[in-house]
Formats: structure tokens, C-alpha cells, sequence
């Protein structure tokens, strides 16, 4: 019977030393420290501004909760998606993750993180790719670039924002579609792909519509096409790949995550705090004002789209690896 007891009361002591962890981690939470979010890009992209526009609105439907946004860029996003994925799990970290480089890192080589690494809060963009030329160049139409492409295999340059990012693909499915060779020219990031572009270094910028617009209305670049089944809402005068014959329907979607071992608790009030904000006026709103293309799906969706995309992506890769482009 003491054997009994002394066991009991080591249970019961071993279950109170417990309990304050379990109750700050989720009772309590977050607590008094910032929840970071981690931007796996530099400062100043088009990702970063997305985030850093939304903590006030986090912070407004997640009371007492502070945020702090964190860039951990490199390797065309592995670095941050790695710091996500092996971040303690006490619902202090957020990432942004990006479709479809997050699945074509896994599909080009072995990182340290998997797609099953994290709990999918949420997507919040879906903002589709184009193809951009200067505005005073010899390019006026996607017709133009397809005959010179077709004339001179292998001329014409397309700076994307990196190997196996979505420009990149947008490049590889416009040459599948119309029979032709371009010459990939990958920078790190858009905005040196802008500049080789306006210096006439390179002849088409192949970027994201949503992150374009302010250019195109500064008549700083023209966009000859548009990916998608339908014209992009804030480009409308910009015809689709699709009017020209090209089924290309390739673009990028944003999502939240947070280590997959977040108890299920914390990451359902993230959850319920990401589509407060998705739906919230002032949000959308802001986000109009700042040319960001929402789109909300929630947590299975999101986790659906991914997975169901990597698997479109390793069929991609079979026909072409896009890191021989």
C-alpha cells in the first residue's frame, strides 16, 4: 500500500509540475512574448509588405497578443521555411509559406523541413503571373515575343525571381505551350528583375500581377499577358495567356502555418484569428489600397491545395526538371 501511495503522489506531483507549462501554453496564451511571423524573403518584397500590413489587424482580433514579423531569407525561401518547421511548438511562431516554391524545394532537393512539418492556418493571396517588357521596347504584344522567340530560338531573356520559383514555371509553361526556347535569367527577387528590366538588360520580367500593378500604372513597365482562366481584377486591360491560346494558369498562393505539433487548441484560435482578418472590411480594404489579390481558404483547403499541388509539380519535374532551365 505505501509502494501505492508513493507512486500515486509521484503521478500526481509529476502531473502539477505539468500543468502550469500546459495551461501557459494554452490557458495563458500567447502570454506576454511576441508571437513572431517569419517572412522567409528580404524586407521590402511584395511578401513582406502583405505581412507587415496585416499585424495590426492580427493584433486587433487576437487581444493582448503582440507580433513581431522576422525576415529569414535565403536559398529562395528554404531558410525560412526551415526556421518554421523546426521552431518550438507553443504557438509563438508563424510562417508565411509560399506555393509553389515550397513544394519544388522538396522536389529539386532534400531540405530539412516536409509539407507535413506544419499545421496550415489558412492561405490569404492568390496572385497570378504575367509577363512584363519595358514600355518603350521592341516587344508590344505576347504575339510579338512568340514570333521573335520562334525566329531567334534561345534570344529572348526572361528574368524570374529564382530557379523553380512560379515565374520560373509561368516561363517553362509558355514554352511548352507555344513551341519555343527562352533564356532563363534568375535574380533574387523582383526587384532586381524590375531593374534589369528597365535597364534593358533583360526583355521580359516574368513576375506576379498583384505585385506589378503600381509599375504598370507608373507606366514604368507594359504586362503583355496574364495567367489565369480569367483578366486579373486590378489589370483588366492586360489580356490572358488564354486569349492567345495558352492554357497557363500558373501563379503563386500565400499561406500561414505553424509547427505541426501546435496543440490543437492554439491552432484553432490561429486559425479563427486569420479568417477574422480575411473577412474583415478593413482588411480588404487596406489590402485593396496596397494591390494585394486576397483569397481565403481555410485550414483543410489550404492543406489540400499544397499537398495536392506538389503532387501536379513532381509530374512537372518528371517531364523537365526546371533546374536544368
Amino acid at each position: 500500500m505505501p509502494i501505492k501511495r508513493r507512486g500515486l503522489l509521484a503521478a500526481t506531483m509529476g502531473g502539477s509540475l505539468a500543468t502550469p507549462a500546459f495551461l501557459h501554453a494554452q490557458g495563458n496564451w500567447p502570454g506576454e512574448r511576441p508571437i513572431q511571423i517569419i517572412v522567409p524573403f528580404p524586407p521590402g518584397g511584395g511578401t513582406d509588405i502583405n505581412i507587415r500590413a496585416m499585424v495590426s489587424h492580427f493584433e486587433r482580433h487576437l487581444p493582448s497578443a503582440r507580433f513581431v514579423v522576422v525576415n529569414r531569407g535565403g536559398a529562395g525561401g528554404e531558410i525560412g521555411y526551415t526556421a518554421m518547421s523546426q521552431a518550438a511548438p507553443d504557438g509563438l511562431t508563424i510562417g508565411t509559406v509560399i506555393t509553389p516554391s515550397l513544394q519544388t524545394i522538396t522536389i529539386e532537393r532534400q531540405p530539412r523541413y516536409a509539407l507535413t512539418d506544419f499545421a496550415y492556418l489558412g492561405s490569404i493571396v492568390e496572385d497570378p503571373g504575367g509577363f512584363h517588357v519595358a514600355p518603350n521596347g521592341p516587344i508590344r504584344s505576347l504575339a510579338d515575343l512568340v514570333t521573335q522567340a520562334k525566329a531567334q530560338p534561345g534570344a529572348i531573356t526572361v528574368g524570374t525571381a529564382g530557379i523553380g520559383s512560379d515565374d520560373h514555371l509561368l516561363m517553362l509553361a509558355l514554352e511548352r505551350a507555344a513551341g519555343v526556347s527562352l533564356n532563363h535569367v534568375p535574380f533574387a527577387g523582383q526587384a532586381p528583375t524590375v531593374t534589369a528590366l528597365i535597364g534593358g538588360h533583360i526583355h521580359v520580367a516574368s513576375m506576379n500581377m498583384g505585385e506589378s500593378v503600381a509599375l504598370i500604372r507608373e507606366g514604368r513597365v507594359r504586362a503583355v499577358a496574364a495567367a489565369g482562366g480569367a483578366r486579373f481584377a486590378m489589370t483588366p486591360e492586360v489580356p490572358t495567356f488564354r486569349e492567345a491560346g495558352y492554357a497557363i494558369d500558373t501563379g503563386v498562393v500565400r499561406s500561414l502555418v505553424t509547427p505541426a505539433a501546435t496543440p490543437e487548441p492554439i491552432r484553432r484560435r490561429m486559425e479563427a484569428m486569420v479568417e477574422a482578418v480575411m473577412r474583415d472590411p478593413a482588411w480588404i480594404a487596406e489590402a485593396d489600397r496596397l494591390f494585394v489579390p486576397l483569397r481565403y481558404r481555410g485550414s483543410a483547403e489550404t492543406r489540400d491545395l499544397v499537398l495536392r499541388e506538389a503532387e501536379a509539380l513532381r509530374d512537372v519535374w518528371q517531364q523537365r526538371p526546371w533546374r536544368d532551365s
